[in-house]
């Protein structure tokens, strides 16, 4: 596409904390721009944002809602991202594939931290961002302490764009510190000119030289004209911005109040006007507009009810054309998705839209009608999940479907996971959060008509013994024509913990003839599914060491008999021990929450390896513990709450453990296990 042609379109994704006011202010753009007839409220839900019945129920995002306006001329694709730290997923994902981000939040400077996994992530993908202090009626503190918070949580220098006029209640405009022109706040109407307010100079001449002193970092002239005093063209400086911005080398910081349309149209022309355009954002991640090859990108999968799988692509190259084959499959409509879905005969490069029945297209994939292999673009990190539940129909007859209906769930949100554990036989949902997967279930209903009853899945607990015994089994059994004979002698003995099961024979003389040998085996491996303490016996080692036989009632069944005898009566007499899994994490933290770490950890048995701070992120610690899967159930509930948010961690399985004695008592007291023993002692 030639510059000209994608110079009128612009995608912008909102994104911030939940309750900043991200679908607020998706509401008052759409509004002050003429593209709705009502303005629609998070209280009486019906926004054009949040409008699936989850988001409905809740009153917040829930997934990622595309809303599109005309501006000046310009055609705007607005992508509003949940703001719930749960669905973190649908947000990182959309980012690759705007032209710049409005980062919505608060003028809270307690809160300021939780921006900080934000920030990074924008500076990492170097996706140009500005700010958007949301609520500002509301503030209690100087702009400039505010100012100077959000700094602490970003790489990138904030540059403040605005003054504003009053504080909180008193909120009465701003000053635009470009042109120097004061504003006064009209409730759904643009800011009249003021006066400049005299008693504001001082303040407003020191905000707007930090403004000017920042873009100098970047600018030589500037610089040179700060130094000699000169007073910079308004021209001057925009274009700064703009390229600054571009190169995602600033944040500007705009600030207003977006339920009654205060600030919204200045942060629209700073969209206009700084916003890099697709041709600028392409060039950034590599990608040449010269080629007349399309390129798209997947940033989100819905299921419909009437218009079944669609996939949110951005255009980054060429254009598609519905009946349009991509990755050997036919493009079977093209859609403009917002306050109604609109038909469209072609995308072009720089346009979010979606493409319909793209059954085997997922998340993040690169798509092009090009027979020549394709470099795949880069795609959002995957999250590691971190909360579980066991689910199950509610309906028997619904268990057929729910394997097709978890499939397109995990297609439509990439955040979740499901498997069917080998051990406790459950279906375990895997997520992001109890609120994550509570949505998931919700769909599960609505969509799928699929009601699930859950529960908190079970420990896959094993067992092993830390004794050695030399047990005897025989199976006789008379029927009345051919009978049944098995004898063996097995010598079951621990093994080093990870060396999980042997199967050994060391038969003289015949004793036992080969033939019977692997019936032996299946009976060991039959009785270790299910040891003494009702779980899976791992870390041992059974040798046949001696037996008889009957030439005539012998069988293989017999002596696989004979060995579950032998196990039933040996396992008790090798003292039972019961083992839990161990999972390393890595729990990410600011270093103001890192000892408040190491508390919880510990209070859930955990062991600590170490902490240092954590590459590449300014003022966080990384603490490495191996902790009892146990344990690990609702870490994240309580990490997050301690953490304003914004604690983090991943984990991988490590080895099992002993449960302490205490412990396991409780546990298998609880589970009923057979032995009432503790933990296998006698």
């Amino acid at each position: 596409m030639k510059a000209q042609q994608t110079s009128g379109i612009r995608s912008v994704a909102i994104v911030g904390p939940y309750l900043s006011g991200k679908t607020t202010l998706l509401e008052s753009l759409l509004w002050v721009t003429d593209a709705l007839t009502r303005k629609g409220n998070v209280q009486d839900k019906n926004t054009v944002g949040d409008s699936a019945p989850e988001a409905r129920d809740r009153q917040m995002s829930v997934e990622l809602n595309v809303a599109s306006t005309t501006y000046n001329t310009v055609r705007f694709t607005f992508l509003d991202c949940p703001g719930s730290i749960e669905l973190a997923q649908e947000s990182l994902n959309a980012l690759v594939g705007v032209d710049a981000v409005v980062v919505v939040c608060e003028p809270v400077v307690d809160r300021v931290l939780t921006l900080s996994p934000l920030f990074k992530y924008l500076d990492d993908w170097e996706i140009p961002h500005l700010v958007f202090l949301n609520k500002m009626d509301r503030a209690d503190v100087d702009f400039m302490d505010v100012l100077n918070a959000l700094k602490t949580v970003s790489s990138r220098p904030l540059v403040p764009h605005q003054y504003p006029i009053g504080r909180g209640e008193s909120l009465i405009g701003f000053i635009d510190l470009v042109t120097e022109q004061a504003y006064h706040y009209h409730p759904g109407a643009p800011a009249d000119p003021i006066p400049f307010p005299d008693e504001l100079k001082e303040q407003e001449q020191i905000a707007r030289m930090e403004m000017l002193e920042t873009l100098s970092n970047f600018d030589d002239h500037l610089l040179e004209e700060l130094l000699e005093e000169i007073n910079p063209s308004e021209e001057e400086i925009v274009q700064d911005l703009k390229l600054d911005l571009g190169a995602d080398l600033i944040v500007p910081v705009f600030f207003g109040v977006a339920d009654r349309d205060f600030g919204v149209r200045p942060l629209l022309e700073a969209l206009l006007r700084e916003a890099p355009e697709p041709e600028t954002t392409a060039e950034r991640r590599g990608i040449t507009l010269s080629a007349s090859t399309p390129l798209a990108q997947v940033l989100k999968t819905y299921f419909t009810p009437q218009g079944g799988k669609l996939s949110l692509v951005r255009v980054w190259q060429g254009a598609i054309a519905d009946g349009m084959t991509l990755n050997g499959i036919r493009v079977g409509g093209i859609y403009e998705l917002g306050q109604q879905q609109t038909s469209l005969n072609q995308a072009h490069s720089g346009q979010i839209v979606a493409l319909g029945r793209m059954e085997s297209i997922h998340t993040g994939d690169t798509l092009t009608n090009s027979d020549q292999p394709c470099n795949e673009l880069p795609k959002a990190e995957q999250l590691a999940p971190v909360f579980a539940v066991a689910i199950a129909a509610e309906k028997r007859n619904d268990e057929v479907k729910l394997t097709s209906a978890l499939a397109k769930l995990l297609d439509e949100d990439s955040a979740l996971r499901w498997e069917h554990h080998a051990d406790t036989h459950e279906i375990i949902l895997w997520g992001q959060g109890d609120i994550h997967l509570q949505i998931a279930l919700d769909r599960l209903r609505r969509k799928f008509n699929l009601p699930m009853k859950t529960s908190k899945p079970q420990v896959p607990y094993k067992e092993t013994v830390r004794k050695s015994f030399l047990s005897h089994g025989r199976y006789k059994h008379q029927t009345g024509g051919h009978g049944q004979f098995g004898d063996v002698y097995l010598d079951i003995k621990p093994m080093p913990r990870g060396e999980g099961f042997r199967f050994a024979e060391t038969i003289v003389g015949g004793v036992v003839p080969k033939q019977f040998f692997p019936g032996v085996e299946m009976g060991v491996r039959d009785y270790l599914a299910q040891g003494p303490l009702g779980f899976p016996v791992v870390d041992v080692s059974v040798t046949l060491t001696n037996g008889s036989y009957h030439s005539v009632d012998s069988s293989e069944q017999a002596f696989k008999q004979a060995a579950r005898i032998a196990m039933q009566e040996g396992m008790m007499r090798c003292e039972p021990v019961l083992l839990e899994p161990i999972v390393r994490i890595t729990v990410s933290v600011p270093t103001d929450f890192t000892s408040k770490v190491l508390r919880i950890v510990s209070g859930r048995r955990g062991q600590i390896l170490g902490y240092d701070a954590k590459a590449n992120w300014i003022g966080w610690d990384e603490v490495v513990a191996l902790l009892p899967q146990a344990e690990m159930h609702d870490l994240i509930v309580e990490l997050r709450s301690q953490t304003l948010g914004v604690g983090f961690f991943q984990w991988e399985a490590d080895h099992l453990q002993e449960v302490p004695d205490k412990v396991a008592e409780r546990m298998l007291a609880a589970s009923g296990s057979r032995s009432g023993s503790g933990n296998g002692k006698k």
